[in-house]
């Protein structure tokens, strides 16, 4: 429904002031829109290659777990097991992308040194330090899955936002806008019509009044 405007001069220049501004604000959320969209098809192309990467190396672990049950038994491997079980220390960085935040997860699995992964170099075989590092290696790519699918969802949720914001500009807004603009324009010309008429009738009726005279 149209809002009632007063028809007047100062209105009209206050409208085409409000379209002016929401214009320049649909300019700028479009902008805002494309480059969202734009870094979202980014992330998901990078957390597509991580997964599929991360299957590979799945498969790998997997491989070099086999390897080193043939050279360890159960028990020594779950020994091992529990005496490098710790908590991951994650470090959180924060890149503002169009103002929404996207996380950047930095483990410590690559940097832990040996006498804290729970196990002796001497007292294990290669086998079972490469099913290890496998093992790391998919967690750290675990990790970075996860930090690109936060950040999808984040985007998606930015991106509807943003686009419910330019439709609602674009299809509401600005076309009431310049329906109150045109309609205190014809108000306006209305009142002027009928202001240079009744000019010209009270001209009129003075000439005549000075013809009678």
């Amino acid at each position: 429904m149209t809002e009632q405007s007063n028809p007047t001069r100062m209105e009209l220049l206050k409208i085409k002031e409000r379209i002016t501004l929401a214009t320049k604000g649909h300019k700028l959320l479009k902008q805002k829109r494309d480059a969202l969209i734009l870094e979202f098809f980014k992330i998901l192309k990078k957390s597509k290659d991580i997964r599929s990467k991360l299957n590979v190396k799945m498969k790998n672990a997997y491989s070099a777990l086999a390897v080193a049950n043939a050279y360890h038994s159960a028990f020594e491997l779950e020994a091992i097991s529990l005496a490098n079980a710790r908590i991951m220390d994650v470090d959180v960085q924060v890149k503002n992308v169009m103002g929404v935040k996207i996380p950047h997860l930095i483990s410590d699995i690559e940097t832990r040194p040996y006498p804290s992964k729970g196990y002796s170099i001497s007292g294990t075989t290669s086998m079972l330090e490469q099913c290890i590092e496998e093992y790391e290696q998919v967690l750290d790519m675990a990790l970075q899955l996860a930090e690109t699918e936060i950040a999808i969802k984040r985007l998606i949720s930015e991106i509807e936002k943003t686009k419910r914001r330019v439709n609602s500009l674009e299809f509401i807004m600005i076309p009431r806008l310049d329906e109150q603009k045109k309609m205190i324009a014809f108000k306006l010309d209305e009142l002027e019509r009928d202001g240079f008429i009744s000019l010209k009738v009270i001209k009129r009726k003075l000439e005549r009044e000075r013809g009678l005279l």
